[in-house]
C-alpha cells in the first residue's frame, strides 16, 4: 500500500510535470485543490489570487459550496483567506464554532458554518516575498492541522504559486513578443510612406520623416496611421516641408 509520504511525493511529481508552455491553469489549480483535500483531512479547498490590480479574486475552489463561500469573503473582505493574503501568514486551526477565534469575520464565520464547515486554515501564496494569494481549507470536523499536514499545505500552496508566476511570465513574454512585432510592422509601414512621399515632394528620407512627424505631432495623429493613409492614397492634408528662413 502506498504511505502518505509516496503519494505526497507523487502528487508534486504529477504537478510539476503539468507546468509546460500549454497547461491549463484553472485545471491545473482545481485538481490541487482536490489534492489538498485528499492530503490534508479536510473537506474542501478555494484559493484566491490577486489580479493585475492587486486585488484578491477567486481562481478555483473543490466545489460549488466553497465557491459561493469564497465570493462572500471577497464581497466583504474578511476571513482567514484576505487575513492571510494581507500579512503573509499562515492562519491555522481557526474553529468557526469560537466568537474569539472568529473576532473580525464573525459573518463569514456564519455563513461558512451554514455551509457545514467547523473548522478552517489559511496558507500563503507567497515566493520569498511576494504574496500572490492564499489556499483556504475547511473541514466539516474540529481537526487541527498537525507540523506535517501544514508542511504538505504549504508545498502545495508553493506549487500552485509557482505555476501562476510562471503563467503570468510567459503571458508577459508573449504580450511583449506581440508588442515588438507591432512596433517592426509599424516600422515598415512607415518606411514604405517615407518612400512614397520623398519621391512626390523631392526630399530625402530624412527631411520626408521629419515633415511627417510635424505633421502629425500637432494633430495627436500616430505616424503609423499616418503612413497609411499615404500608402492607401487616403491622406488628403498637405504635407510639405517648412521653407528655410534665408528663402526669398
Amino acid at each position: 500500500m502506498m504511505t502518505n509520504q509516496q503519494r505526497v511525493l507523487e502528487i508534486l511529481v504529477e504537478a510539476v510535470d503539468t507546468l509546460t508552455e500549454d497547461f491549463d491553469l484553472i485545471e491545473f489549480l482545481h485538481r490541487l485543490s482536490i489534492r489538498c483535500v485528499e492530503l490534508l483531512g479536510i473537506d474542501a479547498v478555494g484559493l484566491m489570487i490577486v489580479d493585475q490590480h492587486d486585488e484578491l479574486q477567486l481562481i478555483a475552489a473543490s466545489d460549488e459550496k466553497t465557491h459561493l463561500l469564497e465570493l462572500f469573503a471577497l464581497q466583504h473582505a474578511q476571513g482567514p483567506c484576505v487575513r492571510c493574503y494581507h500579512s503573509g501568514q499562515a492562519q491555522l486551526n481557526i474553529s468557526l464554532t469560537s466568537s474569539a477565534a472568529t473576532v473580525g469575520f464573525g459573518p463569514f464565520a456564519a455563513r461558512a458554518r451554514k455551509a457545514g464547515f467547523t473548522v478552517t486554515h489559511a496558507l500563503p501564496m507567497k515566493l520569498r516575498n511576494q504574496t500572490i494569494g492564499a489556499v483556504n481549507l475547511f473541514g466539516t470536523r474540529m481537526r487541527r492541522l498537525n507540523d506535517s499536514d501544514i508542511q504538505i499545505g504549504q508545498a502545495l500552496a508553493d506549487v500552485a504559486t509557482i505555476a501562476i508566476l510562471q503563467q503570468r511570465t510567459i503571458e508577459q513574454i508573449h504580450t511583449e513578443k506581440a508588442q515588438l512585432q507591432g512596433a517592426l510592422s509599424s516600422r515598415v509601414v512607415i518606411e514604405q510612406a517615407k518612400g512614397i512621399l520623398a519621391e512626390r515632394q523631392s526630399l530625402s528620407l530624412d527631411e520626408t520623416f521629419d515633415v511627417m512627424r510635424a505633421y502629425a505631432r500637432p494633430r495627436h495623429l500616430r505616424l503609423t496611421e499616418l503612413a497609411k493613409q499615404i500608402i492607401d492614397n487616403t491622406f488628403d492634408g498637405d504635407i510639405a516641408p517648412a521653407e528655410s528662413p534665408d528663402q526669398p
